[in-house]
């Protein structure tokens, strides 16, 4: 049974631009919180990509991957995740590759099934591309090949990205991805940061089935955590409505860039809508330190995770930052001390 000490903690970084700010200090904020996060022992931190959104500013992933890994020195970078229907697998090997060749033994390919924005902008993106279920398993495939060394005669060579065997990771919210990771001997990473209702189901598809492959040689599971910590459980809840202003704009269609806390936000709401932000947010650590370290406790005693990727959407930097201080310490404590 694993304890919080034997959980890494990783970040994920949806850039979120604020209330007032702007994307330029969005992507500064991004850089800084990196930094924040080598200098906490984070194992990875990875950016997501979104399109088409107001207040998300991740949407040039690859190039955004460059640039925190570009101001970093241990941590690993990579994708939370590449949006393949959005991108030809020899595009993404070509960035990926260079990004393998700038920054060695730090980057990681992340991959989603998911077009991760709306019907008209995944036409914008890929044209008039029809998608089918077998494309993503495909991708997968041809990404994989792409990554491994050349074979002789090999027609179709990614250059730069061919023998940089850049780490592929299989995201997903459902089923089919679990099973995928699985079959192929991949690490996993399952998004409960925003869909939170099969992470246990999938988990246990993952684990059951997998296979072990020159990658990989047993199950490796990431699991998304929403987390706002603080010194009490009143200032988390109170850092915390910016969360719940985001997450009721996206199941309501009105989104926005990141706003300001408002004081009694939750408590305003009706119960259908706080019914609906309990369940997004099901897989969430809100709280003092007693109140994450029990929540974090109890996941990693469901999940069994090998990480933890936190998302943090506070809406002061300094205070986002002092709430990763907070779990950082949390993780590291001895479980006996308490």
């Amino acid at each position: 049974m694993k304890t919080l000490q034997d959980i890494s903690l990783s970040m994920l970084d949806l850039v979120a631009v604020r209330e007032g700010g702007s994307v330029r200090q969005a992507l500064d904020i991004a850089l800084r919180t990196a930094q924040h996060a080598e200098r906490l022992g984070f194992t990875r931190y990875w950016l997501a990509e979104h399109h088409n959104m107001v207040g998300i500013a991740s949407s040039a992933t690859a190039v955004l991957v460059g640039h925190i890994a570009a101001g970093t020195e241990r941590i690993r970078v990579g994708s939370g995740g590449i949006m393949l229907p959005n991108h030809a697998p020899l595009v993404v090997a070509e960035a990926f590759g260079t990004l393998a060749e700038l920054h060695p033994g730090r980057i990681d390919l992340g991959l989603g099934r998911a077009p991760g924005t709306d019907g008209p902008t995944m036409r914008a993106l890929r044209r008039d591309r029809v998608e089918s279920e077998d494309d993503f398993p495909r991708d997968v495939a041809e990404l994989q090949r792409l990554l491994a060394p050349a074979e002789p005669g090999q027609r179709l060579v990614a250059m730069p990205g061919a023998g940089t065997n850049v780490p592929i990771w299989l995201l997903g919210s459902s089923l089919f991805s679990a099973q995928l990771a699985a079959e192929r001997g991949l690490p996993y990473a399952f998004a409960s940061h925003f869909a939170p209702r099969l992470l246990l189901q999938a988990l246990n598809v993952y684990r059951s089935h997998f296979r072990p492959s020159a990658t990989l040689a047993q199950p490796h599971v990431v699991v998304g955590v929403p987390v706002i910590a603080a010194p009490s459980d009143d200032e988390a809840d109170f850092l915390a409505s910016s969360t719940y202003q985001r997450v009721l704009g996206i199941l309501t269609g009105d989104r926005r860039r990141l706003q300001p806390p408002v004081a009694g936000f939750y408590a305003g709401l009706p119960p259908q809508a706080r019914a609906a932000i309990d369940d997004f947010l099901a897989a969430a650590a809100i709280g003092g330190p007693d109140t994450v370290r029990a929540r974090l406790s109890h996941l990693a005693e469901l999940t069994q995770a090998d990480e933890f990727m936190l998302v943090s959407d506070v809406f002061d930097p300094a205070l986002r930052l002092r709430s990763l201080d907070i779990v950082a310490q949390v993780m590291r404590e001895p479980a006996a001390a308490h």
